[in-house]
């Protein structure tokens, strides 16, 4: 989890756009974040296989 304070800074609008960093509104991780669902890989897992993200379901073949 990320420290609050690294959050808040990531939520200020930066001077210069290229310095957007994006993290997932739930634990704050930048790496691997998916924009669709403003979340990262890990916290995305966890909901989709608790069925909380509508229209994801976990795939098998």
């Amino acid at each position: 989890m990320a420290k609050t304070s690294v959050k808040v800074r990531a939520t200020r609008t930066p001077k210069f756009k290229s310095r957007v960093v994006r993290r997932c509104f739930k634990c704050g991780r930048k790496k691997a974040y998916m924009r669709d669902f403003d979340m990262c890989r890990i916290c995305f897992r966890e909901l989709a296989n608790d069925g909380k993200i509508p229209g994801i379901k976990k795939s098998s073949w």
